[in-house]
Parts: C-alpha cells; structure tokens; sequence
C-alpha cells in the first residue's frame, strides 16, 4: 500500500515534469492548434498516439516502473474522467484488499484540478522520458504523415483538372438541360449544373478505375489468343466468337457511364408531357416490356432521358447497339413476357436487378461482325418513378440505336401509365 512518503515523492515528479504548453493553450480551448515539442501535431493527437503506443509496448518494449505505471494511469483517468473529486461518485467503491487500485486512485487524486490539456501533456512527457524509443515512433509518424499529405495534396490537384476538363466537356450540355428545367431560375439552374458535374466526376472515375483492372484481363486474353494461334488450335468459328469478345471488352472499358438523376416536380411534368405532341403516354400492360428505340442523331453528342409513372413503379434500363442506325426515327416496340413460370414479384425489394428481354434484330446494319454489339448502359431496376422524375443522359459512344428498356414484366396484374420525354443535345 502507498505510504505518505510514496505520495509525496510521486507529487514531487509531477512537479518536476517539463509540460510544453504555453499560457494561451492554458486559457483556451486552442490547443488543437499547438504542437508539442518539434512535432506538428496537437496535443490531442499526440496524447492518442503516447495512448496507443503504452498500451501496444507495455512489457515488450516498454519496462516500467511501478511508480511511474500509476502516474500514466493517473493522467489518463484524468483525461478521461476529469478531477477525482467530481467522478468519485460514478465510480465503483473498492474493495479493502484492492491494494493497487487504492494507489492507482491516490495517484490520480494527486493531480487535483489539473486540466485535460495539462493530463495529456504530462502522460506524454513522462512516457518520453522513460522510453526514448517513443521519440523515434513520434518522428516515424510526423514523416508518413508528411508523406500521405503531399500525396492527398498531389490526388488534389489531379482531381481538380480532371474536374475541369469534364466540366468543360459538359458544360453546355447541362446548361441547356437545367434551362429547359428551371426557366427564368438562374440560381437552380446553377445548383443543377453543380449536381451533375459532380455525378459525371464519379462516374468517370469509377469506369476509369474498371478500365484500369481490365487491362489485367485484356493483356491475358490476348496472350491466349497468340498461344491459339501459335498451337492451331483457334478456329475459324471460335476465333470470330474470340475477336467478338475481345470487341466487347474494348467497348465496355472506353464506355462513358451515364449520368442518372431525379427530380420532385413529377406533376408539373407529367401535365407538360400530356399535352405535349406525340406518343409521350404510353401504356405498359401487365407482363408487358415497352422499348423506345432511339437512333443516334448526326447533329448530336448525348442523348437526355425523362419519365415518370402513375401509382406505381416500372423497371428501368438503358442499352446501346453499334452500328449504322436504318432510321432516324424514334420508335416504340411493345413486347410480351413468354416465360411460363413469370411470378408476381411486386413485393421485391426497389434495387433487385429484373432480366430485359431479348433484343429484336434489324435496328443497325453492322459492317464490322456478323452479330450486333449490344452494350448495357444502365442495367434494368425497378424505379419509385411514381414519386419523382426520374432522368439521365449519356454521351454518345459511336453510331448506333439506344434501347430505354420500360419493364412491366414482372407484374401480373398491374398496367402502368408511362410519362416519357427523349431528346439529343450537341
């Protein structure tokens, strides 16, 4: 048990302890911004780190004395907790034979009304003292976080140029959509704009990083081909199949990802597209797929999508087949489900993936592969578009058809009404 000798001596060392705070950090709550020694951290991030290091090393790295173990603790309560004499009350009692929590509490009596800041600084200055090899783990981290900072600062100032280009890339494009949303409202107009570069910044960046982990994949592919051909063993059949797929790779990963977004003013919309020219309402039977195909235009550079729905949901997805579009007109094909063992999936979850149907030939003419590539630009989901407008657009990858895939297949008994605007933009 700790004498008055013991506790006397152990208030001494207290007093001899070096803490690097000036009088300022004493005063206010600024010492977040003050460095403790040499080292551009606070004092706060000091304190975690001596924390971590004493809990980690103590009995490996770390030899400590009895003594010296109870003022760790001692300041540590003391940040924790505050004074003795306010949290005694919160604590539980000790018993009589708990030797070493009565010192451990003695020690952190001692400390009186010392403040947080203080604790922290002379946990730190003692376990600095007592293992130099804390020093070393302080500098070590200073130099990684020095590291990593410059590295954020580099990733920074590249995704500032990247954003940049885009943002010009797009600039006029989302300028014309969000005026034609917001007329006469700059200030929206602006807020718009923002939302959708931010969104095309992302999904720029995700298709770049899946085309970056596709080269792996496309460097594999093409050894395997060289070994076919080296070994006889490609055909003519399976070596047109090979150089399809390998078409497809290419495709999907220089295809820019579409840009998807909603908005709340689904009646006001509505109400445009019913009095609007043209079969903008359409009706999608129970069971029923409707594809509206829409031909690039040579005029344009990304084509815009918009639609809504009464009462209920509909599955939605987008697709794009290469090759010489037939016609410039825009169509609208309606096909039924012919899956005899098709259920009722109303009560799905809203992001459960529904399977499109099948693509009718004929949309293109292809010179380059006897088979149309179809590639998938938004996969099919349910949309809450009885509840907002939903929309997109998406820069155009070459000559070819888009399909906006309205799925209603899998409800059997439930017909929706369908509010649809398509339209291309330079």
């Amino acid at each position: 048990m700790a004498t008055l000798t013991d506790s006397i001596q152990l208030q001494e060392k207290f007093n001899s302890l070096q803490i690097n705070i000036d009088a300022e950090a004493r005063e206010t709550p600024a010492t977040k911004q003050e460095n403790i020694r040499n080292f551009e951290l606070s004092i706060e991030e000091v304190y975690k780190l001596a924390l971590s290091f004493y809990k980690e090393k103590e009995g490996k790295a770390i030899h400590l004395s009895y003594e010296d173990k109870l003022s760790l603790i001692a300041f540590s309560q003391q940040v924790l907790h505050g004074p003795l004499s306010e949290a005694v009350s919160k604590l539980p009692p000790l018993g009589a034979l708990d030797v070493v929590g009565h010192d451990r509490r003695l020690a952190w009596q001692k400390l009186g009304k010392l403040d947080v800041n203080q604790a922290r600084a002379g946990f730190i200055e003692l376990l600095s003292r007592r293992c130099p090899l804390f020093t070393a783990f302080l500098e070590a981290h200073q130099a990684e976080e020095k590291v990593l900072q410059e590295q954020i600062r580099k990733e920074e100032a590249i995704k500032r140029q990247i954003q940049q280009a885009l943002n010009e890339q797009t600039y006029e494009q989302f300028r014309n959509y969000a005026e034609q949303q917001y007329p006469g409202d700059p200030e929206k107009q602006g807020v718009l704009i923002k939302q959708l570069q931010e969104q095309h910044y992302i999904q720029y960046m995700q298709q770049l990083q899946a085309a970056q982990r596709g080269e792996l994949i496309t460097n594999a592919n093409l050894n395997g081909e060289n070994h076919l051909e080296e070994t006889g063993e490609l055909n003519n059949s399976s070596k047109e199949d090979y150089l399809n797929s390998n078409t497809i790779d290419s495709l999907e990963e220089t295809l820019v990802p579409a840009s998807m977004w909603t908005r709340s003013d689904i009646q006001a919309f509505k109400q445009t597209i019913s009095q609007a020219e043209g079969d903008s309402v359409v009706r999608v039977g129970h069971g029923e797929t409707v594809t509206v195909r829409v031909p690039t235009h040579k005029e344009g550079a990304r084509i815009f999508w918009e639609f809504a729905t009464d009462h209920y949901d509909i599955g939605f997805g987008v697709y794009f087949e290469y090759g010489i579009p037939t016609t410039d007109q825009v169509s609208v094909h309606v096909s039924e489900s012919d899956d005899e063992d098709i259920q009722d999936l109303d009560d799905l979850e809203d992001d459960e993936i529904i399977n499109p149907s099948d693509f009718e030939a004929g949309s293109v003419v292809n010179e380059t592969s006897s088979k149309p590539v179809i590639m998938e630009i938004v996969p099919v989901y349910r949309r809450d578009c009885q509840n907002e407008v939903y929309a997109g657009s998406h820069q155009y990858p070459g000559q070819g058809v888009y399909f906006l895939k309205f799925d209603n297949s899998y409800s059997l008994w439930r017909s929706k009404t369908l509010y649809y605007r398509v339209y291309y933009s330079q």
